[in-house]
């Protein structure tokens, strides 16, 4: 059956929760991009209210915040790589594009979720920060501001540069042989900085002028990223991993991703290693946010490792010596900037002065060379991307567990706090509970961490399994940093004041929890050992007060798609009926183009072991034990997971008789772009589950 359109029924609902209606539940203010100019008290960032992005802007020394585009529609074009010039006199964003990960079917075409008749571009606007009409400059992206306004960015994997004015011919810059990204202007703005991509290999390399042959730093048949000027011009820091090739590796196993730190003379080329991180699981590359998060900070260099269980800053002298561990602890960072001072950090860590804080995200404040970690919030609040507004203050994004996220400001020891956005005074936050910070054990007894939400007394009612995707993703104890997830932590909140009891799993494989947790043996395609943390929930939520053991359901996108397309197809005895989100349902049908991407070499008969193994840690390998019905849901311009995984369940659902609804969005992305699209596919989910588990 294909869904059009479900209509939500009415039942009875929990106090406050009269007017709470999904459309309003989904229309909270989403805030992304915080930017600040380098030498000017300018902080600007992404307001998304129902669809439609706008570009704030606040002002110091008061940031007074005032809109600085006037975009109407919800058109599914995002705003990114908000960029000042560093005199603060002109700002540079891009609108559309997908900034996620591109399959090689998705080609050069962008976007189009809204169905528009005509092609859809990424481009580069300008705008004075003070107002006035934007005004395009060019198709491209990655824009770059030198010192003296000059503008670079990426297209068709070239650097070109173009008058701020909109109103000149974009011209390429330089020619190079390999697909470039990431420029950086030196301080001077007289030299620019890339990454070179040749396949296998990447350089870091340097142009000067015209008549200058580009300089590439100590080039090797390694990967070379993440160039960081230092403040003087003379040298340059960046990220070396190992290239593609090698003897053949297991599969089925994990092996060391080795890195290590380097410094260039800008001028020479000449290059060493100023930290090489240990050949083993833990010393292997970050996957955290911003990966080495690497930062030229006066005369050391901030890097992010993962050394001892947890992601952690360390800084090591430009001129070399012992790296130095910033930020003890059992936690982990995420979101690093550096203080105006140049010489602390700004940071996120889930830790703080409360018992659940693991669930949430706080801002600290360290200097480079010490060991002295400083709190800037606590509380029940999370808190995340931090930027220097000024000297003395520091702009992010807040929110908590029953009002949406906005942009905040507050001095550098935390006083001062206030929000910089309003969010609107009719939204339903009354309505929404407070979930609570939850364990629970696994088969194998890991122990696993959840939110609950529940309302207070009651009749008993249906539960409900959230599974976030990812899977490097931690759930929190209020509104997330990703919108993806803001949008299933108001379904969830919607759920739970109209008849169900929802737990949100935080299965291993996600962050939050240290290295072990996040980098489990037997996960995925080796082995879906994180599945039974998803029963383990299951088993928790049977056995909790006020809910019906036998009516359990499981929804969740992504990589959550995946595990609810395990629970139904393992375990229909327990989850009666599920909701897929764009979900992996057949490992082995992707192993080679992920093989292949990665650049490695594998033993055949490694290869075919995988192969089984890979099938047999999928739904479709459980397609004969699978009962209960489930929605399928998909965009089909989905770039992360090919939407040929739905079609091929569907095709196996039908040919067992197995009941399944289908609601397909027409040129929509992974993470869908339009607001109409979540409120679509967010309705018919509630609608289903309502319908299918009789919630009362």
């Amino acid at each position: 059956m294909v869904v059009a359109g479900l209509a939500l029924a009415l039942w009875p609902m929990a106090a406050g929760a009269e007017s709470f209606t999904l459309e309003r539940a989904l229309n909270f203010p989403y805030v992304s991009g915080m930017s600040v100019a380098q030498k000017a008290d300018h902080v600007a960032w992404v307001r998304d209210l129902g669809g439609v992005r706008n570009v704030w802007i606040a002002d110091g020394p008061a940031f007074k915040p005032h809109q600085l585009t006037q975009y109407k529609n919800d058109d599914g074009q995002e705003i990114t790589s908000l960029t000042f010039s560093p005199d603060g006199s002109r700002f540079v964003y891009v609108r559309g594009g997908d900034h996620d990960e591109n399959w090689p079917a998705a080609g050069n075409l962008q976007p189009d979720p809204d169905s528009s008749t005509d092609e859809q571009k990424v481009t580069i606007w300008t705008v004075s920060p003070r107002g006035g009409a934007p005004a395009k400059v060019a198709e491209g992206d990655e824009p770059a501001l030198s010192a003296g306004g000059t503008l670079a960015y990426v297209s068709n994997d070239q650097v070109w540069t173009a008058p701020l004015s909109g109103k000149g011919k974009p011209e390429r810059l330089f020619f190079d042989r390999g697909k470039d990204h990431d420029p950086q202007w030196s301080p001077d703005g007289k030299r620019l900085a890339f990454v070179s991509d040749r396949g296998d290999h990447s350089f870091i390399g340097v142009y000067s002028g015209k008549t200058v042959p580009i300089l590439y730093l100590a080039p090797s048949t390694n990967n070379d990223f993440s160039p960081r000027w230092s403040d003087d011009g003379k040298r340059i820091a960046f990220v070396r991993r190992q290239g593609n090739g090698g003897p053949p590796r297991p599969i089925l196993t994990q092996t060391p991703d080795p890195w290590s730190v380097w410094v260039a003379d800008a001028a020479t080329g000449d290059g060493h290693a100023l930290w090489r991180g240990p050949n083993t699981l833990l010393g292997s590359f970050p996957d955290t946010n911003g990966g080495a998060n690497l930062t030229w900070a006066g005369d050391r260099i901030v890097f992010l490792a993962d050394l001892d269980n947890w992601e952690h800053l360390y800084s090591v002298p430009a001129s070399g010596g012992k790296a130095m561990l910033l930020t003890p602890g059992a936690f982990m960072i995420e979101y690093v900037a550096l203080a105006r001072d140049g010489k602390s950090m700004l940071y996120t860590a889930n830790t703080g002065n409360r018992a659940d804080d693991g669930e949430r995200r706080h801002l600290f404040r360290v200097p480079v060379d010490q060991a002295k970690p400083v709190a800037i919030t606590a509380g029940e609040t999370v808190e995340w991307q931090p930027v220097a507004a000024d000297a003395n203050h520091v702009a992010f994004i807040s929110s908590g567990a029953t009002r949406p996220m906005a942009a905040t400001i507050a001095a550098l020891d935390g006083s001062g706090k206030r929000d910089l956005d309003v969010v609107d005074p009719a939204y339903p936050s009354a309505a929404f509970v407070t979930p609570k910070h939850v364990t629970f054990k696994a088969q194998d007894g890991t122990t696993i961490h959840g939110e609950l939400f529940q309302q207070a007394g009651g009749a008993v009612k249906p539960g409900v399994i959230f599974v976030h995707g990812g899977p490097p993703r931690q759930m929190l104890l209020g509104w997330h940093p990703m919108d993806y997830y803001d949008n299933a932590y108001a379904v969830n909140q919607y759920l739970a004041a109209h008849g169900f009891t929802v737990l949100s799993v935080n299965y291993r494989l996600g962050i939050g929890y240290g290295h072990a947790f996040n980098h489990p043996d037997h996960a995925g395609f080796a082995g879906a050992s994180e599945y039974q943390d998803v029963v383990a929930g299951a088993h928790f939520l049977q056995a909790l007060k006020g809910v019906d053991p036998n009516r359990i359901g499981i929804w969740g996108g992504s990589y959550g798609g995946y595990l609810t397309g395990m629970a139904l197809s393992r375990n229909s005895d327990i989850f009666k009926v599920g909701v897929d989100f764009h979900g992996v349902h057949d490992w082995s049908a992707l192993m080679d183009l992920w093989l292949g991407k990665a650049g490695g070499r594998y033993e055949k008969g490694d290869r075919d072991a995988a192969m089984r193994v890979a099938y047999d840690s999928s739904p479709v390998a459980g397609i004969a034990q699978w009962k209960s019905p489930v929605l399928l849901i998909h965009g089909d311009d989905d770039r992360n997971v090919p939407f040929n995984q739905t079609t091929d369940l569907a095709r196996r659902l039908e040919d067992r008789n197995i009941p399944f609804d289908e609601l397909i969005i027409p040129n929509e992305i992974h993470g869908f772009l339009r607001q109409a699209s979540w409120l679509k596919a967010d309705a018919a989910t509630a609608a289903y589950l309502t319908k299918k588990l009789g919630a009362k």
